[in-house]
């Protein structure tokens, strides 16, 4: 709401929730003034750490909001998500909404082609309760959703790939961001909810020399790590590391399912065929059709079912029954336990 300026600066940084007032909050470890002295360059504060600035660009920030009264209105919803402490559980509240509630809606969310990109959104209003969530970091790594909501009253962070954005691609920012909010959820308790439609992590030399493995591993250990309960539910794309990452079948989740336009692969069928049958498809008579019929014969085995049948998953659903069967298993794993042996700190990739 105000200004935080050298060591003060810090103090945001720790804290669970950072709204900022835009115009209005901003954050530096040195003001414009010390900064032309020391660097010569000439900003203001509120271009050298305003709220776009934090809530777009660094990550530092959580929400950007037009005024004090949003920013408590923001703080107000926020900590009702939340219990009073970490040794309670988040608070249960009634919902108007329908456990059982089915929605025609997400049977036309997702494309025919997996190229095609949505709006995950659409797809969240149509499961959690009465169509509302809370969004952190909106504007920050928008290739990954995470937002507070409700279902069947009981408080989760979702974790989405959002298509819209860099199709869903996970980077630098969007790792640290979902792992961040994921070890949020876990210290107090807040059971997570994954919404995958991922195609991998960014590649290539720049992000490769800006550490993005590095960057994904703070996201493995933080799913691996948490001891709530989780649920996946795999929408559409899932390939490589992307599927684990997102709470895949490897790091426990207590339910994961797919939907029947789900491909879980180590990646998608015109990558493999560039990988795998480049000289084939060279060499043939008749390349398009060769290269066609060969993305055909992989697509076939990246079927749900056929992950169902390896154990990848533990269920293929209809879309339109993916909020009750996320209710019903947030009921199921409601009093889940886990037990880890004492340690006294884990060595945290940063």
């Amino acid at each position: 709401m105000g200004p935080c300026a050298a060591g003060t600066a810090y103090i945001p940084a720790l804290a669970d929730f950072v709204p900022m007032v835009s115009g209005q909050g901003a954050m530096a470890l040195a003001g414009p003034h010390l900064t032309k002295a020391v660097t010569g360059e000439d900003i203001t504060m509120e271009e050298l750490g305003g709220a776009k600035v934090h809530c777009r660009k660094s990550g530092v920030g959580d929400l950007e909001v037009a005024d004090d009264a949003e920013c408590i209105a923001a703080i107000k919803t926020y900590l009702s998500f939340f219990p009073s402490n970490w040794e309670e559980k988040p608070p249960v509240r009634d919902a108007a909404d329908l456990d059982e509630r089915m929605s025609e809606k997400l049977m036309e969310i997702v494309p025919d082609s997996s190229r095609k990109p949505y709006d995950m959104y659409e797809l969240i209003a149509e499961i959690v309760d009465d169509g509302e969530w809370f969004d952190l970091k909106p504007k920050f790594a928008r290739s990954v959703i995470t937002c507070l909501a409700r279902f069947g009253g009981q408080p989760v962070g979702i974790v989405a790939s959002q298509p819209k954005h860099l199709a869903g691609v996970l980077d630098n920012d969007s790792a640290d961001k979902a792992a961040r909010f994921i070890n949020l959820c876990d210290a107090f308790n807040i059971p997570l909810v994954f919404l995958q439609d991922i195609p991998g992590f960014m590649v290539g030399s720049k992000v490769e020399q800006a550490g993005i493995i590095r960057h994904g591993a703070k996201l493995l250990y933080a799913v691996s790590r948490a001891t709530v309960p989780k649920v996946t539910v795999v929408v559409r794309k899932a390939y490589g590391a992307g599927y684990y990452v997102m709470c895949g079948k490897a790091y426990e989740p207590d339910l994961i399912v797919a939907w029947p336009t789900a491909e879980i692969s180590v990646m998608g069928a015109e990558g493999a065929v560039n990988i795998i049958g480049r000289s084939v498809i060279e060499a043939a008579d008749d390349p398009d059709a060769t290269r066609k019929a060969m993305e055909d014969a992989i697509r076939a085995t990246i079927d749900p079912y056929i992950a169902a049948g390896n154990a990848m998953i533990d269920d293929v659903i209809d879309p339109r029954e993916t909020r009750p069967v996320v209710i019903g298993a947030l009921e199921m794993a409601a009093t889940k336990q886990v037990e880890r042996p004492w340690k006294k700190l884990g060595v945290v990739p940063v």
